[in-house]
């Protein structure tokens, strides 16, 4: 056998050496890019926002209002992602990659078509006696955006899925009070909103469970998996896709109930022929022999994950659009300039639902993790009982104009789901010798250690939000 001669040996050594270099400064560099590319954001964000609203005064102001709400969005994108992506991903249902793509593309869909209700319970109802000041309120506002961004960083840095609507809400509240005293929050609102928050995980929880309950007696439990798979994961689907367009045509209002369940039913269709025709390819792929449970719940969670990214773009746009309309509308009080008012909320919801989408992209591989696989172990089943649930909780809400926690609901969802196994499984084991309790500790399905930390960082959100926008106000003359 002929050798190659020894310098073109020693040329690829040092070709390959160089190339391995190459990959190593890429890297070390991705963190650096993602930054680089959240801060060129922010500062396009503020410069296009100053020169549409340029007849605007105090335009200091506005141009940082504008960019802490595009940094605010970028923050809640790069959070909650885990929400709507952590059980799909944990399932391996979906890519990384492209689950993040898809998901953002939801985002900026949702925002813009459904995130109006929200918007208006926040703007109009939490603080509205403090609107009108001019720029008093939109500097209490401003320093509400950088406390909440603040607080949301911090949390998503340390692997904590907080709530971002916690913390806007507890940084508007004590900006509030900070610069116009306790009277200046709409308690009334502030509870109802705090009641939501309560139920909102209950109700996942309940919805998860059930539809883990039903999965398991119409799929799981058959001996014949793929048929009842055939049967009963195309109706899945053909629901999802129909909740998904009725919620987006009642949000939108763009035509009347005739044609709204043509709509609905349209989708209910593709989705059902899409599903019936993948689950055939995969029975005929797969040769007579048995399909794996995650091969046959792959589309149904890819597209519960996809409704779950519309339902958290069309609640949690809110938190940015809310904060930064209350500045646009402070500081345009009487000014003819300002601009028509519906063109400029569908723009400020564009602007969240974009930073929200960028943050997914750029930072939202940290978390995805925490929500789909530290809590308790999903599989494809169990994901997507958590996903339908969140899905269906948030996009209720949104159409009630409600602001709840999509990681309260999501979070809800993946306890309610172990919580499940759980008591399935004593039920099964009450025929056999009681276990010693620590035995009995040793088998508990959700991780105590991790609902202890997460139900704590929820409790320290709003104050600590609410803290640090007041400190910004006091300290800093906001």
């Amino acid at each position: 056998m002929r050798r190659e001669p020894r310098e073109y040996r020693t040329l690829d050594e040092d070709l390959s050496r160089v190339t391995h270099t190459e990959r190593a400064v890429l890297h070390s560099a991705r963190p650096l890019m993602r930054l680089g590319l959240g801060l060129i954001f922010i500062a396009a964000t503020a410069y296009v926002g100053t020169g549409f609203f340029a007849g605007q005064p105090a335009l200091g102001i506005l141009a940082a209002g504008m960019a802490m709400a595009a940094y605010v969005a970028m923050s809640i994108g790069g959070n909650d992602v885990a929400n709507a992506l952590g059980p799909a991903v944990a399932a391996g249902a979906i890519g990384m990659t492209t689950g993040l793509v898809s998901v953002a593309v939801m985002e900026v869909l949702g925002a813009v078509i459904a995130g109006g209700g929200v918007t208006a319970t926040l703007t109009e109802g939490l603080v509205g006696s403090t609107l009108g000041e001019g720029e008093a309120t939109a500097r209490m506002m401003l320093a509400a955006l950088l406390a909440a961004g603040s607080w949301i960083s911090l949390a998503t840095w340390l692997g904590a899925p907080v709530s971002t609507t916690h913390s806007v809400v507890g940084a508007i509240a004590g900006a509030g009070m900070a610069s116009f005293g306790l009277g200046a929050v709409n308690w009334p609102a502030m509870a109802m909103i705090a009641f939501g928050w309560i139920v909102s995980p209950l109700v996942a929880g309940l919805i998860a469970a059930g539809l883990m309950a039903l999965l398991r007696r119409l799929v799981m439990d058959r001996e014949d998996r793929l048929a009842a798979a055939r049967t009963w994961m195309p109706v899945a689907v053909a629901l999802t896709s129909a909740m998904l367009a009725g919620v987006a045509e009642l949000s939108w209002h763009g035509s009347g109930l005739a044609a709204n369940a043509l709509l609905v039913l349209a989708c209910a269709l593709l989705g059902w022929l899409y599903t019936r025709r993948r689950l055939d390819r995969q029975s005929r792929g797969a040769g007579g022999g048995r399909l794996a449970m995650k091969q046959l719940l792959a589309v149904p969670l890819a597209a519960s994950a996809l409704v779950m990214g519309f339902a958290h773009g069309a609640n949690d746009t809110s938190n940015v659009a809310a904060p930064l309309t209350i500045i646009l509308d402070s500081l345009s009080a009487g000014n003819p300039a300002a601009g028509d008012d519906a063109l400029r909320g569908r723009l400020v919801l564009l602007l969240g639902g974009l930073g929200i989408a960028l943050g997914v992209l750029l930072f939202g591989r940290r978390l995805v993790h925490m929500v789909g696989s530290r809590i308790t172990r999903l599989n494809a089943a169990r994901a997507l009982c958590v996903s339908l649930a969140t899905a269906a909780t948030v996009l209720g809400a949104s159409l009630m104009g409600l602001p709840v926690s999509t990681t309260h609901v999501a979070v809800g969802g993946v306890f309610g789901v172990g919580f499940y196994r759980e008591w399935r499984d004593r039920r099964l084991a009450a025929s056999h010798a009681p276990l010693p309790a620590e035995e009995r500790r040793r088998r508990h399905l959700v991780r105590r250690s991790y609902m202890r930390m997460i139900l704590g960082a929820w409790l320290v959100t709003v104050p600590a939000a609410a803290a640090l926008a007041a400190a910004l106000v006091w300290i800093g003359g906001i």
